[in-house]
């Protein structure tokens, strides 16, 4: 009898320790993607008509009506922006869609890009980063806390195309390579490298000193990737808010689906790399939103300008459960995306100040 009971307990127990779900392994490798000041509706309901039907902010109505528009959202998103809703959406998570109640808003109260990246990168909104100006963060970011772990150090990357995100990952304290702007690869190695210098050097900048065009981000990325292996890279792109800015729908539509194309390509690009095929997490988001009513204040965001608190995210990836498009849950927050990222990586991110907790439907 006593020997049964034994025998009875073991199997129970057998049971039960092969119904829990095997944990995921965590990804080796993270890409951090901003997309500057990218509204919500346009990333789940696609081209606004209001805009894009208007000659004041679409000149050549005629070609943005054949590029940009469809009779249905589900229609119009997939045209301007393919990647996130063939690979994204299908592998990996989507959130912000505020018309199936996915709520992301930035914790910070201004509402605009510096304050915006300190949260993603810091994982609290600071008070004291209260404008654009370049001047150095003085919180540990996730990435300078990266840096500082096992495996990591000298093994991340910043490529961005707006100049103050070399100050927002404190690339002086944090000792992290950032490239940013008009600056030129030192030291070229390669016919590639000299090539992205000639083009930094010769082509004319739209959006001043401090701001180079996206594609050139993307490729000088593109180009250390391949020859230095980051374990995380950061990419940050900038036309998108620069031409909303100056009042261009059109083309605002256009470098977005530029820059989708642009990550399709980075992603087939891993996929060939057996450092990164498989292991590697994808995490695209924006900085802030921008206001929709009345619909010239799409231009503008900040705290005069409502609702542009409102955000989004998506992830694609190793370690992610592909559940799509989010529909209801808690409200999301931006300063959760840097406890996010180090989970990913299997790391607790630690920082001076309390942070936002990983959002836990994102992993397996």
């Amino acid at each position: 009898m006593m020997k049964s009971s034994i025998l009875l307990w073991f199997l129970l127990l057998f049971s039960v320790v092969c119904a829990q779900p095997a944990l995921a392994q965590p990804a080796q490798n993270i890409v951090l993607i901003t997309l500057d000041g990218v509204r919500w509706q346009e990333v789940f309901t696609g081209a606004d008509s209001t805009l894009l039907f208007d000659p004041v902010f679409s000149p050549d109505t005629a070609k943005a009506r054949k590029t940009f528009w469809a009779p249905t959202a589900a229609e119009r998103r997939q045209k301007l922006l393919p990647f996130w809703w063939n690979v994204v959406a299908k592998q990996g998570q989507l959130y912000g869609n505020r018309l199936k109640d996915s709520k992301v808003n930035t914790a910070n109260p201004y509402w605009f890009s510096y304050p915006g990246y300190n949260e993603i990168l810091s994982g609290f909104a600071d008070e004291r980063i209260s404008s654009n100006d370049k001047k150095d963060n003085p919180n540990t970011t996730v990435l300078e806390y990266l840096n500082q772990q096992p495996g990591f150090k000298n093994r991340i990357a910043v490529f961005s195309s707006w100049n103050v995100i070399e100050a927002a990952v404190n690339e002086n304290r944090s000792g992290i390579y950032a490239n940013s702007a008009n600056e030129l690869i030192v030291n070229p190695r390669t016919s590639s490298d000299s090539l992205l210098n000639d083009m930094m050097r010769l082509l004319p900048s739209q959006f001043g000193d401090g701001v180079r065009q996206d594609f050139l981000t993307y490729f000088m990325a593109k180009n250390y990737l391949k020859q230095n292996k980051p374990r995380v890279l950061f990419l940050s792109f900038d036309e998108t808010d620069d031409l909303a800015h100056a009042g261009k729908y059109a083309d605002h539509l256009e470098m977005l689906h530029s820059i989708d194309g642009m990550l399709n390509d980075l992603w087939q690009t891993i996929q060939t790399m057996p450092q990164y095929a498989g292991k590697t997490t994808f995490i695209i988001t924006t900085d802030h939103g921008r206001g929709h009513t009345p619909k010239v204040r799409w231009k503008d965001h900040g705290t005069k300008t409502a609702d542009s608190y409102q955000m989004w995210f998506g992830v694609a990836g190793a370690g992610v459960a592909p559940t799509g498009e989010q529909q209801g849950g808690p409200v999301l927050f931006q300063n959760q995306l840097a406890a996010t990222i180090a989970r990913l990586l299997g790391v607790t991110y630690k920082a001076e100040h309390p942070v936002g907790e990983p959002v836990s439907s994102v992993f397996k």
